[in-house]
């Protein structure tokens, strides 16, 4: 008996992953505003009703679209920090990873900035939306604080406010991440890293490796994020 409770319990989170899945592609795709539910469970393969039945509703579906996106993004990254011995390496691949739009992200990166841009236009109007951003956008920014933490413990980093730091390079990243995926000609993702490893090594008093300087000189912005513009647009 309890063995087919388990199991049912089972199958039915695997069900709400793939719907979730399923969302994360389409609203990148077609926005929150195009996107019909039914849209969501023919790409997920199943019905209407079960959308509803787990979500109630779109602005709840992009909600926890955005957070499982989120902690995709969170598990990856915090492998590849885990990985790195120094706190100016970690920030430096923080970034380097914000403002991926190639392999390294798997294309992740371009449909959660999409799901952003919706949830960001929702919140104003809906608390509940408001609330799930300003949680995510608070684990992002402690990411970033702790980090600094670290490095300023270890003598690599001057003396900033972390939580201050955080605000201002979780802002700059967030506002040329909107210029990238809109298609604005003068940032791409490869200026979007540039400006803000620059900023955060200005301000923490670090040197900038030259293998980071030599990889990311300003280039044509990918076919991927071309798409995403034209999309956005």
């Amino acid at each position: 008996m309890m063995a087919g409770v388990a199991a049912r319990r089972k199958l039915s989170e695997a069900r709400r992953v793939q719907i979730l899945e399923a969302a994360v592609a389409v609203i990148g795709e077609r926005g929150l505003c195009d996107t019909r539910i039914t849209d969501i469970a023919s790409r997920a393969g199943t019905s209407s009703a079960l959308v509803i039945y787990y979500f109630e509703s779109k602005d709840r579906l992009l909600a926890e679209a955005l957070s499982f996106s989120e902690e995709r993004v969170y598990a990856e990254t915090a492998n590849e920090l885990a990985k790195l011995d120094s706190a100016r390496d970690r920030l430096i691949r923080l970034i380097e990873l914000s403002c991926s739009s190639g392999p390294a992200a798997e294309g992740n990166w371009l449909d959660e900035w999409l799901l952003w841009l919706d949830l960001w236009a929702r919140a104003p109007r809906d608390p509940e939306v408001a609330r799930d951003s300003q949680a995510l956008e608070r684990r992002w920014r402690d990411t970033i604080a702790g980090i600094v933490r670290e490095g300023q413990a270890a003598g690599e980093f001057r003396r900033v406010d972390p939580e201050e730091f955080a605000i201002r390079l979780g802002a700059m990243i967030d506002g040329l991440a909107v210029a990238v995926v809109v298609g604005d000609p003068e940032v791409d993702a490869a200026r979007m890293f540039d400006l803000c490893l620059r900023s955060a090594a200005a301000e923490l008093g670090f040197e900038v490796p030259r293998a980071n300087r030599a990889r990311h000189k300003r280039a044509g912005a990918s076919p991927s994020v071309k798409r995403a513009a034209s999309r956005a647009r």
